[in-house]
């Protein structure tokens, strides 16, 4: 277990002496983030340098083929792993051509600019010795950076690899400098390998570039982004403040070097830490206060403003106060008051609130104790998700409130964008910054999209073309489905409270289920007390064999409810189960609407199918996959898997099973497809000709391990159900969270893409890349070769704000569809989501297995009964 996990499950042991062992010995920071953070990194580069020097005491490779980054000694970004991955060079139909043709064409806008180089642009890489040996870092960059052979050059030092845009005169070049104190040090600074413009290494430069130029325009990074907090946006109402920002990355994309720039904003309470526990205290009895306190507060994040760094609250550290001391580096002891005072100008308030304990990243990846560092509540600030447990779906008016602020329209975010540009073209430092690395900042990308046409929407008793694929719910309300087996025998537990509203609402159910083709007699009703073991004593005294379904009309949102339910009903007592709020019910004016949606929920776990679109390619079936981490155990992943089981592709297989593993990569997709291609040839008398794959939940720098371990297992399966001839694969690979964003030019504004808008050239991933030091023996073969099998589509509406397009990487394909039909395939399925009367942002089975895994990962924390599996019981 983790250090995290450990202080999460209140293991960590509290001790009076805390705030030693919280602390990397010999450390001479405070128990601020930010100070601890930069010790720690001159403690770790030296560690680092001593490494490297070893390694390359042997000798130094002029050459870059055959050495990857992390064995450069740099840290390797997870998005920029991915882009070693070829996927497309395997896949014959379309390594020539991935983009489709079919659709109206519709002019777009992007949130990426071009970054032009010289044709013949290099970067040099140099490997530098310190003799004596200097374990700081800031020292190691001070001495380096005072010698006029590098004073005019473009450069990035990390402190033991330095990067250059001009080639030194010598590949050996020796300097010396001396210290302030009169000692000597020579530095030895030895070229290593020259890298063209493509190269993994300096793309990662490139965004070290572009962060040391949002610097210069006074911008904090906080996290990966940056802000100014100079230009805050108050919201008094809630005590929020909003810091405006941008989130940046340099990139390929197809032939083109671009930068993707977007839109951010960090939410920052106003109030403190310790302001917010003092409003707790006032809330709470003294015996729970520290206890409920530990609740609200750990795992959250905090900002502290006289630096501006972030960190996350792993503990509270109650026995240790401002006046108890720390010992310093040179060994001498200061109190927290004292401390903050000399270097902060920061004079404390309260001498007796407690400190907050954050655990630090171990950087010497070894089996070190993991440091801590202490923070002030005094100092401290909620940032991230600012709302406390039970209150963030509670409180509309503060989610409304932040989201007028935050989901920028496309006219208004284009402004920002055009408004960065300006300031990097205009700012002195950020162009002399661009120049003196010879790059040009260029202008926005505009490119071509391609639209869809409108999916009908089959019903049992006509086929109807909606007035908007936004939302349908209108069209077909009084549509039977095509399937709705009828609720006969089923139990609804509610308080004597809830009695006339539980009432209602059955009637209600009666009316709307009527039109649908769901026929619904008249439930037992249970009433119970008003806590969670009277909702799990009559579950258990009521449900008995027959029962088809089981409502449960919930008095309030306490979570214990809902995850006794549904873990008793979902797992020891499988039989599909529907909670609703009672004040849900009592929403006036709403009623029909409430009932029509739960009305389609229960007919979906019995087994039901509500409606269809038509699936021109025959015996399909389509396989949902997401992995997500459990709430109690973050060493615990929950992997789900929803596949379809009938031609029409409207019924369902689900299975989720829980690893103990910290990585998002499921080892069991084996048994799982076998599972679901034995459901179909049950219901088919055949196996599937097709099978695609829709993997969701994937992170940036796992695109190799899903193409490496999680394919062959689907490929064995799939090898193993015949002996003749086994159905054809497709793996692709959704990711709704990316940066570019696509904007419809209408006249002189703009707007969000039409609904079915596709971008598969351009902004996507690269086409051909003419150099690509991760493979020699590739390259020696064939030195330009295609990578990614990719594009977008917007498949959603953005009732507020600008809609964030869905990316698909197709990384493995036996099925040899063309791209203009893997397109038309996935926008197709978007539509057959369940839980949603309309188009949703991903393909219906991802969405499916997402909330497979929430429910497990959230309230059930074990597998649920296999007798459910043919349901969709998670809705």
């Amino acid at each position: 277990m983790s250090g995290r996990a450990r202080v999460r499950a209140r293991g960590m042991a509290r001790s009076p002496g805390a705030a030693e062992v919280g602390r990397p010995q010999g450390h001479p920071s405070p128990p601020s983030v930010a100070l601890i953070d930069n010790e720690a990194s001159s403690s770790s580069d030296c560690d680092r340098t001593s490494r490297i020097s070893q390694k390359y005491a042997g000798g130094i490779s002029s050459g870059d083929s055959g050495c990857t980054i992390k064995e450069r000694g740099g840290k390797v970004r997870g998005d920029i792993m991915d882009l070693a991955v070829c996927t497309r060079e395997k896949l014959a139909h379309v390594r020539d051509c991935k983009t489709g043709s079919s659709g109206i064409p519709v002019k777009l806008v992007t949130n990426l600019f071009n970054l032009d180089l010289p044709q013949d642009w290099q970067l040099y890489q140099y490997h530098v010795t310190y003799s004596p040996d200097i374990e700081s870092r800031r020292l190691r960059i001070a001495l380096l950076y005072s010698h006029r052979e590098l004073s005019n050059k473009a450069k990035a030092f990390d402190g033991v690899i330095l990067f250059l845009s001009q080639k030194l005169e010598e590949k050996v070049t020796e300097l010396s400098s001396e210290t302030q104190r009169g000692k000597t040090v020579k530095m030895t600074i030895t070229l290593t390998r020259e890298l063209p413009a493509s190269s993994p290494v300096c793309i990662q430069v490139f965004n070290i570039i572009f962060k040391k130029i949002l610097k210069k325009l006074s911008m904090y990074q906080i996290g990966r982004n940056f802000y100014k907090p100079s230009e805050p946006v108050e919201i008094p109402q809630h005590k929020l403040s909003l810091w405006p920002g941008f989130a940046i990355s340099v990139s390929h994309f197809e032939s083109k070097l671009l930068l993707s720039a977007d839109v951010s904003y960090k939410i920052l309470r106003n109030e403190t830490v310790l302001e917010f526990m003092t409003d707790l205290c006032h809330k709470t009895s003294v015996s729970c206060f520290t206890e409920t306190c530990e609740k609200q507060l750990i795992g959250l994040i905090v900002l502290t403003r006289y630096n501006n760094k972030t960190y996350r609250i792993d503990d509270i550290n109650w026995s240790v106060k401002p006046t108890h001391t720390f010992r310093k580096r040179d060994g001498t002891e200061i109190t927290y008051v004292d401390y903050y005072k000399q270097q902060y100008d920061i004079t404390l308030c309260d001498l007796n609130q407690p400190v907050l304990v954050s655990l630090l990243k171990n950087k010497k990846n070894d089996n070190s104790e993991v440091p801590m560092a202490h923070l002030i509540p005094e100092l401290c600030f909620l940032t991230g998700n600012v709302w406390m447990p039970g209150q963030a779906t509670s409180d509309v008016q503060l989610m409304k409130a932040v989201a007028e602020e935050t989901r920028l329209n496309p006219l208004v975010r284009q402004q920002h964008l055009a408004r960065l540009a300006d300031d990097f073209q205009r700012n002195k430092d950020a162009r002399f910054e661009l120049e003196t690395w010879g790059l040009h900042f260029g202008c926005q990308l505009s490119l071509t999209g391609r639209i869809a046409p409108a999916e009908k929407i089959i019903m049992q008793d006509h086929m109807c073309q909606p007035a908007s694929a936004a939302d349908w719910s209108k069209d077909i309300r009084t549509c039977k489905v095509l399937s709705a087996q009828s609720l006969n025998k089923w139990l609804v537990i509610c308080s004597n409270r809830a009695e006339s509203v539980t009432e209602n609402f059955l009637n209600c159910l009666r009316r709307v289920g009527s039109p649908v083709g769901f026929n619904v007699d008249r439930p037992k009703i249970i009433k119970v007390q008003e806590n969670p073991a009277a909702f799990i004593h009559a579950i258990q005294k009521h449900v008995k064999y027959e029962i088809q379904l089981v409502l449960c009309v919930l008095p309030s949102m306490q979570t214990s409810y809902y995850d006794s339910i549904k873990k008793y009903l979902s797992s020891d007592c499988p039989v599909p189960s529907q909670c609703v709020l009672a004040q849900t019910l009592n929403k006036q004016g709403m009623m029909m609407s409430v009932t029509t949606k739960i009305a389609m929920q229960m007919i979906c776990k019995l087994g039901g199918e509500l409606w269809a679109v038509e699936i021109p390619l025959k015996s399909l079936m389509v396989v949902g996959i997401n992995v997500c981490k459990d709430a109690f155990s973050k060493e615990t992943v929950v992997v789900g898997f929803v596949a379809s089981i009938n031609p029409r592709i409207t019924r369902w297989f689900s299975r989720c099973i829980l690893q103990r593993t910290t990585a998002h990569v499921a080892d069991c997709l084996k048994v799982f497809m076998i599972g679901a291609l034995n459901r179909w040839y049950k219901h088919n008398h055949g196996l599937p000709a097709r099978i695609i794959v829709y993997r969701d939940g994937v992170g940036d720098g796992q695109l190799k391990t899903l193409v490496d371990y999680e394919v062959p297992q689907l490929l064995s399966s799939v090898t193993e159900a015949s002996s003749n001839t086994s159905p054809k694969l497709s793996v692709i690979v959704v990711r709704k969270k990316g940066m570019p964003r696509f904007l419809a030019e209408t006249g002189r504004t703009l707007q969000n893409p039409p609904l079915g808008t596709f971008v598969d050239s351009e902004a996507t991933r690269p086409e051909w890349q003419v150099f690509w030091p991760f493979s020699a023996c590739l390259l020696s073969h064939n030195p330009s070769f295609p990578l990614r099998y990719d594009f977008y589509l917007i498949s959603q509406v953005a009732f507020r704000g600008t809609v964030n397009p869905t990316y698909y990487n197709v990384i493995y394909d036996d099925n040899g569809l063309k791209p203009d039909h893997m397109q038309r395939l996935t926008f197709k399925l978007c539509h057959l989501y369940y839980n949603w009367m309309g188009l949703i942002s991903i393909p219906a089975p991802c969405q499916y297995a997402r909330k497979l895994t929430f429910l497990v990962a959230q309230s059930l924390h074990k597998e649920p009964s296999l007798e459910l599996a043919n349901s969709l019981f998670y809705l």
